[in-house]
């Protein structure tokens, strides 16, 4: 059975002038043409997305989505009307959010974290802001170390509350933060520590740096954030130095020295080089 508002692999029934028809096991579904692989005919098969168009025919495409069914992602608003506002989700049509599923009234420009889901009355895909009901820490399906999907969700007077792989909300806390942050943003991170009733909190970067504190972890973190390298080094300006890392060029070298010792970096002639883990 073919699923709405996910990826599916189907073959291909028929090619006509518009595009290919792909087997649903009834008269097929439309890929239309500008969607079709050179090159592909009767029998091969095809991994697309299928959703409503704007008839309210089910459509496929090979057009990738930001989200399928059950995803939460932050989407931004391109239109809004009376009955609620639309999203661009990474296809031709656009994903509706009514009222009814807004906290607030969505405004032409905003990024909003929604979920994508199922409109029972109508079959579409759709998307709701009001998604705390989905989100639970009471059974955890993931543990300390753990490399983990993050959204940035809203900010705290700690720091930021953090949605875990579509499901947990943990606490990225100031003092782990060394690069811009915004609500909506999508990062990899690990589990840093899961506390009393199944508080969590994270950090960015992976779970082999978690032992590198202090002014170490503050340019490990920032390795992280820009690539894996940094064009900082022992011949560099002081000044250039303390405006990105605002440390001194002294402390700068200690820590590099320090995640060097570590075997966490290697130096370079003209920066230092983030060493992943193994």
């Amino acid at each position: 059975m073919v699923k709405v508002g996910q990826y599916n692999t189907l073959k291909v029934l028929r090619a006509v002038d518009f595009g290919v028809f792909l087997d649903d096991g009834n008269e097929g579904i439309l890929l239309p043409k500008r969607f079709v692989p050179p090159g592909i005919k009767p029998g091969d098969e095809l991994t697309v997305f299928v959703y409503h168009d704007s008839e309210d025919r089910i459509i496929a495409t090979t057009q990738k989505p930001f989200g399928v069914v059950g995803d939460i992602v932050p989407l931004k608003v391109v239109s809004v009307t009376n009955q609620g506002a639309f999203l661009d989700w990474g296809l031709m049509k656009d994903i509706f959010v009514p009222r009814t599923k807004q906290l607030m009234q969505m405004r032409v420009g905003g990024i909003y974290i929604v979920k994508i889901y199922i409109d029972e009355q109508t079959g579409r895909v759709a998307a709701t802001e009001k998604i705390e009901s989905f989100l639970s820490n009471d059974t955890l399906t993931v543990k300390e170390k753990d490399l983990v999907d993050l959204i940035v969700y809203r900010r705290t007077d700690i720091g930021y509350v953090v949605i875990i792989n579509g499901l947990h909300t943990g606490v990225l806390h100031f003092s782990d933060i060394y690069r811009d942050i915004h609500v909506g943003l999508r990062m990899k991170g690990y589990i840093k520590t899961i506390r009393e009733e199944n508080k969590i909190d994270v950090a960015l970067g992976e779970p082999g740096y978690a032992r590198v504190g202090g002014e170490a972890g503050k340019v490990l973190s920032l390795l992280e954030a820009n690539g894996g390298f940094l064009p900082y080094h022992d011949k560099s300006d002081p000044d250039d130095i303390y405006s990105f890392f605002s440390m001194s060029k002294k402390t700068f070298k200690m820590a590099v020295g320090t995640l060097f010792r570590q075997r966490l970096i290697n130096i370079k002639e003209h920066g230092i080089e983030l060493v992943k883990p193994s």
